[in-house]
């Protein structure tokens, strides 16, 4: 019993393909991110607007400045968890998630799909700040995060030969109505989306690395977006 319990010490822990932990169809982080956006949405109902308010991005193009430079460092996140009043804006986004989920997820692992899933989440709001947008625009929903998910499934059925045909004429239907639907920020949506293909590529290019290698990927990642996200706040305080 003793070797046994010696062997089992000394076996490496099973993976998944992309490096994460494995847990049969778990889908812990997905479902999470669903329970909180949908209590942040009642929550619109219930409490101070100025409370709501303070927690959403606003493209404060003028001599105000814009969150970072407001000292609201967590606006570019926590718009992320909010939505519109009108359902359809939190039912779709998170049926997509739902969706896209169920599927990254247990191929990443816990981790990795939360630096995923929060990474395009930040870097929607860079593209919302730095792309051409209406001032005094507010940014606010999980799109951004979840064109971030559309971007690495799309890498990731690449990196496993799998069909990307579907995945991206989904991406470029969706894409195309926030280009031409008015109120919707198609500026979000590919700052999401490129961040999101970027971490997947990490992913994919160092699954066979050390932990460390993987994780000084989607730091250099974050490093950028978040020195995007500092630039639009310098830029719009001058």
């Amino acid at each position: 019993m003793d070797c046994v319990a010696e062997a089992n010490r000394g076996a490496r822990a099973p993976r998944t393909t992309f490096g994460g932990a494995v847990r049969s169809g778990d889908t812990a982080v997905t479902k999470t991110v669903v329970v909180v956006c949908a209590l942040m949405y009642l929550a619109q109902f219930v409490v101070d607007p100025r409370v709501y308010a303070y927690l959403v991005l606003t493209n404060q193009v003028s001599a105000y400045p814009w969150a970072f430079a407001a000292g609201n460092y967590w606006q570019p996140l926590t718009s992320a968890f909010l939505h519109a009043p009108t359902p359809i804006h939190v039912l779709f986004n998170m049926y997509a998630l739902w969706l896209v989920g169920q599927y990254l997820e247990p191929l990443l692992g816990r981790a990795r799909f939360t630096a995923l899933y929060l990474l395009s989440a930040l870097g929607g709001a860079a593209g919302a700040t730095l792309l051409p947008m209406t001032a005094g625009v507010s940014t606010v929903g999980a799109s951004g995060a979840v064109f971030g998910l559309f971007g690495a499934l799309f890498v990731v059925n690449r990196h496993l030969g799998r069909q990307s045909g579907q995945v991206l004429a989904l991406v470029a239907i969706n894409f195309a109505i926030g280009v031409f639907v008015p109120g919707i920020s198609w500026q979000a949506h590919l700052g999401g989306l490129v961040t999101g293909a970027a971490v997947a590529a990490v992913l994919a290019r160092t699954r066979r690395s050390p932990r460390l290698v993987q994780a000084a990927g989607l730091g250099a990642v974050a490093l950028v977006v978040v020195a995007l996200l500092a630039y639009a706040a310098a830029r719009f305080t001058l």
